[in-house]
């Protein structure tokens, strides 16, 4: 095989040396940035001797060589230095140049959370069996062995901020260490931890003039996220004026001094009004719409689960029940959950991607044990017309446990653990809702199809 043809085919293909922006390679495909895709022969380019394909994804024209290959027809390419050769994550970056914001937004999501994926899926698949192990007496739950596992399975949620700081720290291009104290100092042992606020808010701070709950942000994700993107920028900037001899002591100090303040006083206070907002208008709308709110609800959980505000929603869902007897928002929540999961699903069977699958099938599991963070950052989110398919089935599974007047007599657990406080009369409707919103889910992924961002 010629190596130095193939390469020399395949910039003639692609619309000439010029038309590179720059060229990366994973193990299998060649990954090029190219100034004008409507440039690339891609008939011709399929042609080449060697080449098993060649599509365009998320900014960059792939072509499939096969593992040896790729690396020997690289070196032809990039070896004279006429095309500008990157690594695989400056690639990434060049490619997001060529992206709309929204794919910007999603790719950037999915960038930060899909290296989180594996300690969110180990917690919440034990999570979930605890729950069910609990509901269905397979074990005793007030032994120590349950204490245990139950300190296990939570561990990653309640340090869920630290470790998407660490991960958007890498993303934003700053200190990931930095950015793990700055998710530390969010949910401290010293401010009221996150989950207990639907009992009211225990303590402020007072600096001055201002002042500001002692709350935690423990399970969030829109803080943190911002708060390690305001980081980013106070670090580089400090560094502009900083002494080198003093960069070293200032720099850090100057960047968590100014970050933490900025988190705790606006964006964190932001972040809790904004779900105060959503609770109020929630409680509203449900009383008046009725299934159609479900429909409405169920369809927009997952955007809200983005943000990391649904945790606000326990103190309305508190209230709903100590007023009314029931929690009827969590079923609609739990339908919304379940459709990621038949999203996901969805993709795991039409994907011939063997990575895809390998993080679809955990994912879209563990959704149905109420952990959905996985499949929309890992799998849905990024592929957008799947978190599209999630959304439909959520609308068609909350209409009907909202029709049904299906309601729960507890929080926070949702999917088949959610049966554990589905009222009892409520329990049929409760299962052929997350039959219907998982149907519905995976028909609709699967009717409207995807493309696979590799």
């Amino acid at each position: 095989m010629d190596y130095k043809k193939i390469a020399q085919e395949i910039i003639i293909g692609i619309g000439g040396r010029e038309n590179i922006s720059s060229a990366a390679h994973c193990a299998t495909r060649l990954r090029l940035v190219l100034n004008d895709e409507t440039s690339v022969n891609k008939e011709n380019i399929e042609k080449i001797e060697g080449v098993k394909g060649a599509f365009s994804t998320a900014g960059q024209y792939q072509i499939i060589l096969g593992q040896g290959v790729v690396n020997k027809v690289y070196a032809e390419m990039t070896g004279a230095g006429e095309i500008k050769a990157s690594s695989k994550s400056e690639a990434t970056k060049e490619a997001m140049k060529n992206l709309n914001i929204v794919q910007k937004i999603a790719r950037t999501l999915s960038n930060i959370f899909v290296p989180v994926i594996p300690a969110i899926v180990a917690s919440g698949l034990l999570m979930g069996l605890l729950g069910m192990g609990a509901r269905f007496n397979w074990f005793d739950s007030s032994s120590d062995m349950f204490a245990l596992l139950d300190m296990f399975s939570n561990a990653a949620f309640v340090f869920l901020p630290v470790l998407i700081a660490f991960s958007a720290a890498r993303e934003f291009d700053c200190n990931p260490y930095l950015a793990a104290a700055l998710g530390g100092i969010l949910i401290h042992p010293a401010l009221q931890n996150a989950w207990t606020v639907g009992g009211g808010i225990t303590g402020f701070f007072q600096i001055g003039g201002l002042k500001v709950a002692k709350l935690g942000y423990q399970g969030t994700v829109l803080p943190i996220l911002i708060a390690v993107w305001v980081m980013s920028h106070v670090e580089k900037n400090i560094r502009k004026i900083v002494p080198n001899v003093l960069d070293i002591i200032l720099t850090p100090f100057l960047t968590i001094l100014i970050t933490g303040f900025v988190s705790l006083f606006i964006i964190g206070p932001a972040g809790r009004a904004l779900g105060t907002g959503i609770s109020l208008g929630l409680g509203s709308v449900l009383s008046g719409a009725g299934a159609v709110a479900g429909l409405i609800f169920g369809g927009l959980y997952s955007t809200i689960v983005i943000t990391g505000v649904h945790h606000s929603f326990h103190a309305f869902e508190a209230e709903m029940i100590k007023n009314i007897g029931g929690n009827y928002l969590l079923p609609i929540w739990s339908m919304a959950n379940v459709a990621q999961g038949g999203a996901a699903l969805a993709v795991f069977f039409k994907t011939k991607d063997k990575k895809l699958k390998s993080i679809a099938l955990p994912s879209g599991i563990s959704c149905f044990l109420g952990i959905t963070e996985a499949a929309i950052f890992g799998v849905n989110l990024k592929l957008i017309k799947p978190f599209i398919g999630a959304a439909i089935g959520g609308a068609v599974g909350g209409a009907y446990v909202v029709m049904s007047k299906v309601f729960m007599t507890g929080v926070g657990v949702t999917g088949i653990p959610g049966t554990a406080i589905v009222s009892t009369n409520s329990t049929v409707n409760y299962i052929v809702g997350m039959a219907l919103a998982l149907g519905a889910s995976f028909v609709a992924t699967w009717v409207m199809g995807f493309k696979e961002n590799n």
